[in-house]
């Protein structure tokens, strides 16, 4: 299998779940430019990433491929206890995560792409931040007396982190919320997370999420 994959993006949770998996596979670094070029828009049209291929099957959108991966390996336990409520659960948080918490760090990142002014831009990320962290209250309080997002680890943990990454990257910070960031310090110190993010980035930019909960 191949991933293709921005440092730090969203496609860092893909990364993560292949390494829980134990799956042969490997990685290929993008740039703005590489997807657009022709050849990667063959094997996606969004010009954009996530992509998973594997063999002569592609797969885009983050969801899929998690869901995907989770069905090819179920030994790997990601989606759930194997019963319907279980992977209900586990389909549950992984789409507050893709649908409402994703898009609500858009305008931060890019708040000129939304309102070009720039005292009206830096409203609208101060809003946009205000928003995550209202989502990380509800997150916040499913991890009471938890590990996981569900009873054991699933996809949708590795999405988890990857926004609370993004968080402490872009100042929004972790303060008070100590059960996201004793989750992120789980992930931070597991095997498969770490081999994903050292293979991603150099390990200096890796985020201390203890010091700057």
């Amino acid at each position: 299998m191949k991933l293709y994959y921005f440092p730090g993006s969203c496609a860092l949770a893909d990364h993560i779940v292949l390494e829980w998996v134990g799956a042969p596979y490997e990685t290929i670094r993008m740039s703005t430019a590489d997807v657009k070029s022709a050849q990667y828009l063959a094997l996606n049209p969004e010009g954009a990433v996530p992509l998973l291929v594997d063999g002569d099957f592609t797969l885009t959108q983050n969801v899929a491929i998690l869901s995907y991966l989770a069905d090819r390996y179920p030994e790997a336990r990601l989606l759930g206890d194997g019963t319907p409520q279980g992977r209900a659960q586990v389909l549950r948080w992984l789409a507050l995560l893709n649908s409402d918490v994703h898009p609500a760090f858009k305008p931060i990142f890019v708040p000129a792409r939304f309102l070009p002014e720039p005292k009206l831009a830096r409203a609208l990320a101060d809003a946009a931040a205000a928003n995550v962290r209202r989502y990380f209250g509800l997150l916040e309080k499913r991890l009471e007396g938890r590990r996981w997002l569900i009873d054991e680890r699933s996809i949708a943990d590795p999405y988890l982190f990857v926004m609370l990454r993004w968080a402490i990257r872009l100042d929004i910070g972790l303060d008070g919320f100590t059960n996201l960031s004793e989750f992120a310090e789980r992930m931070d110190a597991d095997s498969g997370v770490r081999a994903a993010v050292t293979a991603e980035e150099d390990e200096t930019t890796h985020l201390n999420c203890r010091a700057r909960a």
